[in-house]
């Protein structure tokens, strides 16, 4: 199983790209923080290297900005490659299938025009508007339960 899902903020802009056969895409490196300090040290990140494919990428360079915080879900991915120097060299990122907004509703809500519990994924963004993103919203049509008789478990 090859899962990755993490949750940091932008340290750039992302910027939408297209490749030669006119795919969008979006390159861009998340800040993590690391779950433990040792005492008197500073908390530390990693920076971790994503990729977005498709409507994910436009959905991802149209509504994210810098120092945004995001949660991103997808999977770790390895490209070997050769430097100019003739060294093999090996690069880790993560090709996102969903993209999440992680602030908190009124820091999200501020910093993406009101979209706040949005996200994008590969599989139902291709079915969103193309000026909207898809939303995440609970429910509200919950009913409450006096008794426990008509409960199957």
């Amino acid at each position: 199983m090859n899962k990755v899902i993490l949750m940091g903020r932008l340290t750039a802009n992302p910027e939408l790209k297209h490749t030669q056969s006119n795919l969008p895409v979006v390159n861009f490196t998340l800040a993590v923080n690391r779950p433990y300090t040792k005492q008197g040290q500073e908390r530390q990140a990693d920076f971790i290297d994503i990729v977005c494919w498709r409507s994910t990428a436009e959905f991802v360079s149209r509504y994210f900005t810098k120092g945004q915080q995001v949660a991103v879900c997808g999977s770790l991915q390895v490209r070997n490659w050769q430097d100019q120097q003739g060294n093999k060299r090996r690069s880790y990122e993560v090709v996102a299938d969903e993209v999440y907004f992680a602030d908190s509703k009124r820091d999200n809500a501020a910093a993406s025009g009101g979209y706040g519990g949005a996200y994008a994924s590969a599989s139902n963004a291709a079915s969103a508007p193309a000026a909207e993103p898809a939303y995440a919203s609970p429910s509200t049509d919950f009913e409450v339960i006096t008794e426990d008789d008509g409960l199957p478990f």
